[in-house]
């Protein structure tokens, strides 16, 4: 699909459809003349009817509009004046997409609003394009949503909005290729299948990659990540991407990003019950994010060098699988008591943090769906945010800013540790049902040796379990935004 820039006047640009962000009226207001005048005035009557008030989100489609030339004219809700950000244009902009696609419509042009930055603005309504267009129906024979959207116009002219479109088409682009990766079901995305998808990343974007098999893995001592996996006949792997620029600004940061992918998480012997267990699929959501920001990154080319670590295991109670009580000894050397088969993502991504760590790793960033217990802390709507460093969590909050991406920054006092004290091991991978996410940081916060380090617990935002009018149930690709901002930060010359 191709994403331009214009400088056409909005009423004259032809377009399958016109996109124009609307703030919200309340009663008695107003609405704006110009866009008024665009609609016919059929705007002003949608207002005093209250059908469209201009919430976020709020759309309004008019076939042949009287003032502009294109074919359609889609109003979309903003919200307040004070309300808007670049986050709610992002969604907005999936809501218009979502709502016109399928339908013939093969070109939309964007008036981007005036009270935004621009670059940011184009940005954002891309990556809102790209995120509205992805559909989850890839093995559907019949009903199929068709994609016959093959333009998106940004009315914008100007250096900074082309910079914004074109950093906008490569992280949509980053995030729906997460997307489709973690919508696969588990018996086609076996975690080989993942380091076949990972070569052919590594291939089309010069990425360079190592992958770690089940014999390395041994021979290396990865003895956390190896019990996890001993129950399935799907060998393991660990994928590393690494993406070096040509001139980084900044030798001193090495930005390691590492997710969890559990192509199917059955549990193992702490078996999960059935109802929703088909979930588990997404159980590689962390490790399909670090992917799709790769292969961001790869075309953005930040002047910082990102790793990605992606240890990838299926879990299972075939009979090798380890029982809880089991001791395994980590890649660090420290053992680990295994109380419960079924906190197995802390398991892998230990061994994979000791090894980004060996290689160079400075500053790191790990993505899973960790815990049950952050979606009862924080729900559906913010990833928790756990960080030993209070200069790298502002870092990566801004990041989360930039991307819209909703984070809260979570505890991580010395007291938790004592939940996860073993009598026989360094360290047990579950402590009480209290804090249990706060827990499983403190786990992972055992194995980064000091350096700074941010974990992100995405287990209440991975996948959504019903549509939203500006994505499908499914998958949502959340932590790619936030990795290449990140990266692009970092590789920003500090004054």
């Amino acid at each position: 699909m191709q994403a331009i820039s214009s400088s056409t006047a909005p009423e004259a640009i032809e377009a399958d459809a016109l996109v124009v962000p609307v703030t919200q009226v309340d009663n008695g207001g107003a609405p704006d003349p110009t866009v008024d005048s665009w609609s016919g005035g059929v705007l002003a009557a949608a207002l005093a009817s209250g059908e469209f008030k201009g919430k976020a989100l709020d759309l309004l489609v008019i076939h042949n509009p009287a003032g502009v030339q294109a074919k359609r004219l889609a109003l979309v809700g903003m919200g307040k004046a004070s309300d808007q950000t670049t986050a709610v244009l992002r969604r907005a902009v999936a809501a218009a997409t979502r709502k016109v696609r399928g339908k013939g419509i093969r070109s939309i042009a964007f008036v981007l609003p005036e009270s935004l930055d621009a670059e940011r603005s184009a940005q954002a309504v891309v990556e809102g394009v790209w995120a509205g267009r992805f559909e989850p129906d890839v093995y559907k024979t019949e009903g199929r949503v068709e994609a016959d959207l093959s333009q998106v116009i940004v009315l914008a002219d100007g250096e900074a909005a082309r910079r914004g479109l074109a950093r906008g088409v490569e992280i949509g682009a980053g995030q729906n290729y997460a997307r489709s990766l973690a919508v696969e079901p588990g018996n086609l995305l076996t975690p080989l299948k993942l380091v076949e998808k990972a070569q052919t990343l590594a291939a089309e974007t010069g990425l360079e990659i190592e992958v770690l098999d089940e014999d390395r893995l041994a021979d290396e001592g990865f003895g956390a990540l190896l019990g996890v996996a001993q129950g399935s006949v799907e060998p393991p792997a660990l994928i590393v991407l690494r993406y070096t620029p040509e001139n980084a600004t900044r030798e001193d940061v090495h930005l390691a990003l590492v997710g969890k992918a559990v192509t199917f998480d059955t549990g193992g012997i702490s078996i999960k019950p059935s109802a929703n267990m088909d979930e588990m699929k997404y159980d590689m959501a962390g490790g399909a994010a670090v992917l799709g920001a790769m292969q961001a990154i790869a075309a953005l080319k930040p002047a910082t060098t990102v790793t990605a670590f992606i240890p990838t295991v299926e879990n299972m109670p075939g009979a090798a699988a380890q029982r809880p009580g089991d001791v395994v000894t980590s890649l660090s050397g420290k053992t680990v008591e295994v109380l419960n088969t079924d906190a197995e993502g802390r398991l892998i991504l230990c061994d994979a943090i000791t090894f980004a760590i060996r290689s160079g790793a400075t500053h790191l960033v790990d993505a899973a769906t960790l815990t049950g217990s952050v979606v009862v802390a924080l729900g559906h709507e913010r990833s928790g945010l756990f960080v030993n460093n209070d200069t790298w969590r502002d870092e990566v909050l801004a990041a989360s800013e930039k991307a819209g991406e909703k984070m809260w920054p979570m505890p991580l006092d010395a007291e938790y540790r004592e939940a996860l004290d073993s009598p026989i091991a360094d360290i047990a991978n579950i402590g009480s049902r209290w804090g249990g996410s706060i827990q499983a940081a403190k786990f992972l916060e055992a194995f980064v040796e000091d350096k700074p380090w941010a974990h992100l617990d995405i287990a209440g935002t991975g996948w959504i379990d019903s549509a939203k009018p500006d994505m499908p149930k499914g998958p949502t690709g959340v932590g790619v935004r936030t990795f290449v901002e990140l990266a692009l930060a970092l590789g920003t010359p500090r004054a």
